[in-house]
């Protein structure tokens, strides 16, 4: 399977209670097209979570 996600540059904003980090990457498409996205990470040990998010209704 080819990787489908390439990490461009990672830049850590907070190393205070835990650490948050900005990421940008570039994701391909199913439709093959590689596009630039920005992530911000908070990781505070063992666990995960995902914040869904709805442009459109930008909730």
């Amino acid at each position: 399977m080819e990787d489908r996600i390439r990490i461009r540059s990672e830049e850590v904003l907070s190393d205070d209670w835990a650490v948050l980090k900005k990421t940008v990457l570039d994701y391909r498409r199913r439709d093959g097209r590689w596009e630039t996205q920005i992530r911000q990470t908070y990781d505070r040990g063992d666990g995960a979570v995902i914040l869904p998010f709805d442009p459109r209704r930008q909730t």
